[in-house]
């Protein structure tokens, strides 16, 4: 791993090299890293841009929708002029603006059970920002398989949840968390039951602290809990998971060492 710095990275990463927890070698992670984001949508936009704006090396997108004037109200990685374009090429031409320094590629397709695992074995780190049950669960699946730490976030209305997925080291899965059954309900979505579009971007924002915290390896790890946050009463509240020792998807990889 590469130590030195342009005088242009110095600058641009100043403010990170500071902190002791951080400093140039965690910078050097970093810019050897790589993080794969699902959904370039509400939650998707913000932990692009900090990820990007942190000097992540390289980024991955996957999305397989178009920017519409709808979605602007929360998705902030897109602008007006970019509607009717392909989302991962809107937010690929915002992130490059932003930080030329990070490889940007773009994904767009919707995952299925034949790409996904070839797609997460490409990336250090996973962010699911997606919003339907399906992809999730094909999503944790993957990254259970691959080892491959798993950052999950989901908003609706005015709250949103959080939690970090590797249980090969300690905690649950996502299917721990959600089991899968016949005819599980998706929920209403965005455009049904509506989102206060702050939300999604405070959520987001947490998403991509807790990514850079797995790459960097610092403070506590939100694996084994998950962070849910109700805007309208300003409350925090974080519960601790348990493990499934029947579940499908992880028995097998619990009590692993990595």
């Amino acid at each position: 791993m590469a130590l030195e710095f342009t005088e242009a990275e110095i600058q641009r990463y100043s403010r990170h090299i500071l902190l002791p927890e951080v400093g140039g070698t965690g910078q050097a992670v970093l810019r050897a890293a790589s993080v794969l984001i699902i959904g370039a949508g509400g939650l998707g936009s913000p932990v692009a841009l900090y990820l990007a704006a942190a000097g992540v090396g390289r980024i991955g997108l996957v999305d397989d929708d178009v920017v519409e004037l709808s979605n602007l109200q929360r998705q902030i990685v897109h602008v007006t002029e970019a509607v009717g374009v392909r989302k991962v090429d809107s937010a690929r031409a915002r992130l490059e603006a932003l930080n030329p320094e990070t490889t940007v590629e773009t994904w767009p397709m919707r995952l299925t059970a034949e790409t996904v695992d070839d797609l997460v074995q490409r990336y250090d780190l996973v962010c699911d920002g997606c919003d339907n049950f399906s992809t999730r669960y094909l999503v944790n699946a993957a990254c259970v398989k691959a080892r491959k730490p798993l950052v999950s976030a989901a908003v609706q209305r005015f709250e949103g949840q959080l939690s970090t997925f590797r249980p090969w080291q300690d905690g649950p899965c996502y299917h721990c968390l959600y089991p899968e059954t016949d005819g599980v309900a998706e929920g209403l979505s965005c455009g049904e039951a509506g989102v206060f579009g702050a939300v999604t971007g405070v959520m987001g924002t947490l998403q991509a602290t807790e990514a850079l915290k797995e790459l960097l390896g610092l403070g506590t790890s939100l694996a084994g809990r998950l962070l849910m946050w109700d805007a309208l009463a300003t409350r925090f509240t974080t519960i601790a998971l348990r493990r499934d020792p029947t579940c499908p998807v992880c028995s097998a990889e619990q009590d692993v060492s990595a």
